[in-house]
């Protein structure tokens, strides 16, 4: 009986040493797993710029799964430009893009511009060549750039008067479908960008889901009050169907402007 209480002293004993350990290694990981899991994520997104040649407004559309994306995705001046700047963003590409096309530089020389002129100040957790940008100029000309080092899926579609990008995407699917609704849609230029949106996110869009969507489309004197040329800027920051509230903000734009 001694021996048997001697060895349940013994166990205890061993316990009591083993759980201040125990401790110390539970800390670490959690320490660790809090380390990775607050890590920036890139913004990630889809989304299109696009010319309207018979109105002569230019105007683009974002959706992605980071709040507010609208925040600092999408540049616009009348009678300049769109610019898109996403993937690992440097928002300053939008005003500084303007900027360039305002000086008459063309749509690819922006962007061997911003490009050049990057001095990747953050290589390791924010490099430029993961950056992703559109550049298009007052007259739909357009230049599209998707660093080598873009998340997975990464790329960019063309068509007439238009670009759609995105990363971290489920196919190339998604940018091609953009464009071909946008193409194939007809109407005033936010419907169309709409369309483009909703296409996207059919064929899969952001493979983290969706959060927030933003419009923006501009045009000299194409907004309501006086010396006003946003015809129109939305924002959905927050909500788990952005496009479908988007939808509903435009529809009742085209009630408000009576836009065909």
């Amino acid at each position: 009986m001694e021996n048997v209480w001697q060895s349940d002293n013994n166990v205890r004993n061993n316990i009591k040493g083993e759980i201040p350990m125990l401790i110390k290694v539970l800390s670490i990981l959690i320490f660790l797993h809090l380390g990775f899991s607050q890590t920036t994520d890139p913004v990630a997104t889809f989304s299109i710029l696009a010319y309207d040649p018979e109105t002569g407004m230019i105007g683009g559309a974002v959706q992605s799964r980071v709040f507010s994306v609208g925040n600092g995705v999408l540049w616009g001046k009348a009678d300049v430009g769109m610019v898109a700047t996403q993937a690992y963003v440097d928002v300053s590409y939008g005003p500084k893009g303007l900027k360039l096309l305002e000086k008459g530089l063309s749509p690819d020389e922006v962007v061997k511009t911003l490009l050049n002129k990057d001095p990747d100040p953050d290589p390791e957790d924010w490099p430029k060549l993961a950056r992703q940008f559109s550049i298009m100029d007052a007259s739909g000309k357009v230049s599209t750039h998707t660093g080598t080092k873009a998340s997975y899926w990464a790329g960019h579609k063309y068509g007439k008067h238009s670009s759609a990008q995105g990363n971290i995407l489920s196919s190339e699917e998604v940018v091609n479908d953009m464009i071909r609704a946008f193409e194939e849609t007809k109407g005033h230029i936010s419907m169309r960008l709409l369309h483009a949106l909703e296409a996207g996110q059919k064929a899969g869009g952001d493979t983290r889901g969706m959060q927030s969507a933003a419009i923006l489309i501009m045009q000299k004197d194409g907004g309501v009050w006086l010396n006003n040329d946003v015809v129109l800027r939305l924002q959905v920051d927050d909500n788990p169907e952005p496009i479908k509230e988007l939808r509903r903000l435009i529809e009742k734009a085209h009630e408000r402007f009576n836009w065909k």
